[in-house]
């Protein structure tokens, strides 16, 4: 067993800089994407962070990068939560970059969990992302009035999109106050595919990383000078070990099931779980004592989820008691299957069917409580996570739920966690407790003893 950390205040620095929009479309994205591109390049270790929920993004910066991106979203983990997945999260790394969501003050409800917030709590530099097509001197009026929104804000540059020409940026440069740091031109050719639920995956690359525009369109030693000016961070640690693995958990991961909190997954491996990858489309079910299968795409490879050797394996472990826990995707590949155009037959462990909508069903966060029923959901315990999804479950009259939602839609009504012997599917996408995790191994080492 080895210790890793004692409960004590540590303080660390790291260059960072957060990249933020003034609104969701402003190319904060492609912009992220590219100074993490042109840093790599210069052979900087870059540490990606994707604030928010979000699934996508942190794909793409996986790859750009080759270092994990992780989620900082103090609303499911709290400020202590985000702190230590950022310290986590830079080990070894030179530089971090961390791409905002929305619009920079834009959180739940109010500011709290916006850029400029998680910002704050890491008293790093943000550089503003502000499309000036059809603009000149109004843009300054932009950036102040984001500067002094707040008396506190950590805003130390801007960078000019869409912009028109080298007269364009001239003219832009007329009466600024606050840093410019880029001037990026309209370039149609990185815009990144979509589908419903946002981007394209990383692993679905489609267009190269714009690396030359932004080289040649931002001042890069100047971004890396505002991200080395951050000051040191004061991480409350907590005590924790790091057992040897007490039982194995299988985790569904190919294009149908690829939304994984990083989180998540580190909590298990905390817990004590060895972890185990497969495909679900084209692999055996391996031999496991838990099951994960998170969200994703299921509706996008139906045919092969509906034929792959795993699809049968998996409802006669789920009938024989396997531990199993899915969330969104996962939740639909639970149920009898997916209708629409054609039917497609999945595992059948829950009772409902899976259809597509046109727009998204649900989007937000989620609170709650487990409600008992199943050994991963003894009631009481605290839920907290996120759902986005344009599917909707039609339940079977016997369905039994073990969650109760105060804030969130689930599969209908504030229910979650559909759940029969041992298996539980839930549309919300949770972020793991230490109590959640400890919870799924503790069911896998009872399944481990049978």
């Amino acid at each position: 067993m080895q210790k890793i950390h004692d409960k004590e205040q540590v303080k660390f620095n790291i260059p960072r800089i957060v990249i933020a929009g003034i609104h969701s479309g402003c190319g904060k994205t492609t912009i992220t994407r590219g100074l993490m591109a042109a840093l790599k390049k210069r052979g900087l270790v870059v540490q990606p962070f994707k604030i928010g929920p979000d699934f996508i993004d942190p794909s793409h910066h996986t790859r750009i990068c080759g270092r994990v991106s992780r989620n900082l979203d103090v609303v499911m983990a709290g400020e202590e939560g985000l702190t230590d997945s950022f310290y986590t999260g830079c080990a070894g790394a030179d530089i971090a970059v961390i791409e905002g969501v929305m619009g920079m003050y834009d959180g739940m409800d109010t500011t709290f969990g916006s850029t400029a917030h998680i910002a704050k709590i890491l008293k790093a530099p943000l550089l503003l992302v502000i499309p000036v097509h059809g603009m000149a001197t109004s843009v300054h009026a932009i950036a102040s009035g984001f500067k002094n929104y707040e008396s506190d804000s950590t805003l130390a540059g801007v960078i000019l999109n869409k912009v028109g020409s080298p007269r364009h940026a001239e003219l832009l440069k007329i009466g600024a106050q606050i840093p410019q740091l880029g001037f990026v031109p309209k370039d149609p050719s990185f815009h990144t595919k979509s589908r419903h639920l946002g981007l394209v995956m990383g692993e679905e690359k489609t267009t190269e990383e714009p690396v030359t525009i932004i080289e040649e369109s931002c001042d890069i030693p100047d971004i890396i000078r505002v991200a080395s000016s951050a000051p040191p961070l004061t991480i409350h640690l907590q005590e924790e070990n790091i057992p040897s693995p007490k039982a194995t958990i299988g985790v569904a991961k190919d294009p149908a099931f690829c939304f994984y909190y990083q989180h998540n997954l580190d909590m298990l491996e905390r817990s004590g779980a060895g972890l185990v990858y497969f495909s679900p489309m084209q692999d055996h079910l391996p031999k496991v004592d838990a099951l994960y299968l998170g969200g994703g795409y299921p509706e996008l490879h139906a045919e092969m989820l509906e034929s792959g050797p795993a699809r049968a394996e998996i409802r006669n472990a789920c009938d024989n008691g396997l531990p199993t826990f899915g969330e969104c995707g996962g939740l639909l590949y639970l149920t009898e299957g997916l209708t629409g155009e054609r039917k497609y037959r999945w595992t059948g462990v829950l009772p409902g069917n899976t259809e597509m909508a046109q727009r998204f069903q649900a989007l937000g966060y989620c609170e709650g409580k487990t409600t008992g029923g199943t050994s991963l959901t003894p009631g009481g315990n605290e839920v907290r996570g996120h759902e986005f999804h344009y599917s909707f479950v039609t339940p079977g009259r016997d369905a039994k739920y073990a969650i109760n939602l105060t804030r969130g839609k689930g599969i209908r009504d504030g229910l979650d966690g559909m759940f029969v012997h041992e298996t539980v599917g839930c549309y919300t996408h949770g972020w793991f407790s230490k109590q959640f995790s400890d919870t799924i191994i503790r069911a896998a080492e009872n399944w481990k003893k049978k």
